[in-house]
């Protein structure tokens, strides 16, 4: 049934038709329960709240893949007018971004520039932008991208996916670039020629790369919603005897309310990542769809304490 539930929630994610249904009725229909609207000005009241509420953010425009230069520079001019917007309005936050979105499949300069444009408004603004990771196919280029920019950059960090078998090499070259990692399993349906495909061995791994960041010394983003994980990295604090401030947690917007909550309260710092624009639709049904042991979990977090 979750192979089912999967294969149907990608379908419905591809189906242009339902897209464009969804573009013209908004997020009423459940996706504004985990996203934050269609225009980043519906957002800032809810990261207002967030921050209110003891939490961090990181925010990602919606849409990937694109098919020109013009689309590309548009969205990176999307993403300084954001870093911009985020200053003004003094906003606890970080942004995401997918190089997709910059036109990596169109052009390495192109995608270059547009980098170089973001990170120089993010860094007069003092705000940190990670590179959201992708599917395996462009996992080296995007780890040669952010070397690249991090010998010019300092406000940039990155995504390695546990259910990939080269992440603890990845971690292990990346360390002497200073990196803020994010940790994460991923969502991308993958071969068993580069990937895991067991759930025990992906969640195994993200462990063991938890543990290797740290004792790295590198900054570390944990993102999950697995209780197993959380408490596993509690355990590793009280273990390395590390400081609470050399790692946050991450969890999505609309999942897990009450957990996060309960970390502020134990001193953790939480990032709420925090999805907008109007694609919100093929995100939504991914969201739905990430993995086969997963499909439940996801639905259930939405509505989970």
């Amino acid at each position: 049934m979750e192979a089912i539930s999967k294969n149907f929630f990608l379908f419905l994610s591809n189906n242009k038709v339902l897209d464009r249904f969804a573009k013209r009725f908004g997020t009423s229909f459940g996706a504004d329960k985990i996203v934050g609207g269609e225009t980043f000005s519906q957002a800032i009241p809810i990261i207002k709240q967030l921050n209110h509420d003891g939490l961090q953010v990181t925010v990602d425009h919606l849409g990937e893949f694109v098919e020109s230069k013009d689309e590309a520079r548009n969205r990176a001019q999307e993403c300084i007018d954001t870093i911009r917007s985020i200053a003004d309005h003094q906003l606890n936050s970080e942004v995401s971004l997918k190089l997709t979105s910059l036109g990596l499949d169109i052009s390495h300069d192109l995608v270059m520039e547009n980098m170089k444009m973001i990170l120089d408004a993010a860094e007069a603004a003092g705000i940190t932008v990670t590179i959201d990771m992708e599917d395996s196919s462009r996992c080296g280029t995007t780890l040669d991208i952010f070397k690249s920019l991090k010998k010019d950059y300092s406000n940039l960090g990155t995504v390695i996916q546990s259910y990939l078998y080269r992440s603890e090499e990845d971690i292990d070259e990346l360390s002497s670039y200073n990196p803020y990692l994010r940790l994460v399993k991923g969502a991308y349906k993958e071969s068993g020629k580069v990937a895991f495909v067991d759930k025990e061995m992906v969640d195994s791994n993200l462990k063991r790369l938890i543990r290797k960041n740290l004792e790295n010394g590198q900054y570390t983003a944990i993102a999950s919603h697995d209780d197993a994980i959380i408490d596993y990295t509690k355990e590793l604090e009280a273990e390395l005897k590390m400081s609470k401030e050399q790692f946050e947690f991450q969890m999505l917007y609309g999942m897990r309310n009450e957990t996060q909550k309960k970390l502020i309260q134990e001193g953790y710092t939480v990032r709420v990542y925090l999805p907008y624009g109007e694609d919100w639709y093929g995100y939504f049904m991914r969201r739905l769809a990430e993995r086969p042991a997963n499909i439940a979990f996801a639905i259930k977090g939405i509505f989970k304490k």
